[in-house]
């Protein structure tokens, strides 16, 4: 008891007088200019990233996973503006499964959505809405929680190749 009594006042006054940032932000973003370079360099595929997007725009996640039962997987995830998520998938394995994986079980539409040259499928779900392109060799999925023209606009920034990379980066 005598210890407690000791070091409850002292975490007391350690918490009300260390200054702590109450309006920091807790995400944490990502440089995947590494990550992007390997997996181009890896993909049996030409791999997608968003070029030309404002700073506004932060990477947070990052990965991909070579061979396996899904395919060679890419993934890179952004907070837009608004700060809603919005994710680029990309596998070369079965499309259905991953597409269903990578929307949450966003359900196929009749919609589609032309963004440059590709058009897209819309598919809309309870969580995450998405826009799918099937291509031979590789499957794109841009879903998340974000409005339908942020995820536009993700598609429509997306650049795929293979090899190195050309000036990726945050935004």
């Amino acid at each position: 008891m005598l210890a407690m009594a000791a070091v409850i006042p002292v975490a007391f006054v350690s918490y009300v007088f260390i200054p702590h940032d109450e309006d920091n932000d807790p995400v944490r973003t990502v440089d995947y200019r590494v990550e992007l370079d390997t997996a181009r360099r890896a993909a049996p595929y030409p791999v997608a990233a968003p070029a030309g997007l404002g700073g506004d725009w932060r990477a947070t996640s990052v990965s991909y996973k070579a061979g396996g039962k899904e395919g060679s997987v890419w993934h890179l995830g952004f907070l837009d503006p608004d700060t809603e998520y919005v994710a680029v998938e990309q596998s070369d394995g079965p499309p259905g499964a991953f597409i269903d994986d990578a929307s949450r079980r966003a359900v196929k539409t009749p919609k589609t959505q032309r963004v440059g040259d590709a058009t897209w499928r819309q598919y809309e779900g309870e969580k995450y809405n998405a826009l799918v392109r099937e291509e031979k060799g590789v499957t794109t999925v841009v879903t998340g929680t974000a409005s339908h023209e942020r995820l536009m606009q993700m598609a429509a920034a997306l650049k795929a190749e293979k090899g190195a990379v050309k000036g990726a980066g945050n935004g």
